[in-house]
């Protein structure tokens, strides 16, 4: 489980065939192999760790449910390490388990932020209410606004220097983590309709 709170950008080495390598000082520190690790919002299993470089074996069902795919070396992804009882919940509870792949529709500057839109499937936008909560490559986010197609979220200069959302642009994929509290409240009302 995580929270949805970055703690570090990591730097993509390698990522061929299905072995992801990534550089990841501080995350490296605090892990061991066969820990989980949030990779821009995907739970992956700590594999090799040396010095300062953690791999990830990635399967093509986790290639298929995630934007993983378009990572390439020097790339920057977001990190957290697992939460460990007695942690700080700071975000709100994210399993790491992509629901789908959404598409960043525009992003436009607001003061020191920027508002993003991102379309999402339907199943995502069933699970989400707007003040609710959403991960986005593994962050946690805020909806600000829905419509018939996806939902904008309010980006604060913070999250835009620690992690890869302040180099968003219109058609990039990202990884859609819907809140679960929402999946599990739609899911019991949908089997109690006739």
């Amino acid at each position: 489980m995580f929270t949805g709170i970055v703690r570090e950008l990591g730097t993509v080495v390698a990522f061929e065939g299905s072995r992801l390598v990534v550089t990841a000082p501080e995350t490296t520190s605090g892990v061991a192999i066969g820990d989980s690790v949030s990779v821009a919002g995907v739970c992956l299993t700590v594999v090799e760790r040396e010095d300062e470089r953690l791999a990830f074996d990635v399967v093509p069902e986790t290639l298929a449910r995630t934007a993983l795919g378009r990572l390439e070396p020097g790339g920057a992804l977001n990190l957290e390490p697992s939460l460990r009882v007695g942690d700080p919940l700071g975000g709100h509870v994210v399993q790491g388990h992509v629901d789908a792949v959404g598409r960043v529709r525009s992003v436009a500057p607001e003061g020191g932020g920027r508002r993003v839109w991102i379309d999402a499937p339907a199943p995502v936008l069933g699970s989400s209410i707007e003040k609710g909560s959403i991960a986005v490559d593994g962050v946690s986010l805020t909806i600000a606004a829905l419509d018939a197609r996806g939902f904008e979220v309010a980006l604060i200069p913070h999250t835009l220097e620690m992690t890869t959302l302040g180099g968003l642009e219109a058609g990039d994929a990202v990884n859609l983590e819907a809140d679960v509290l929402g999946k599990v409240v739609e899911r019991l009302v949908a089997a109690r309709l006739p």
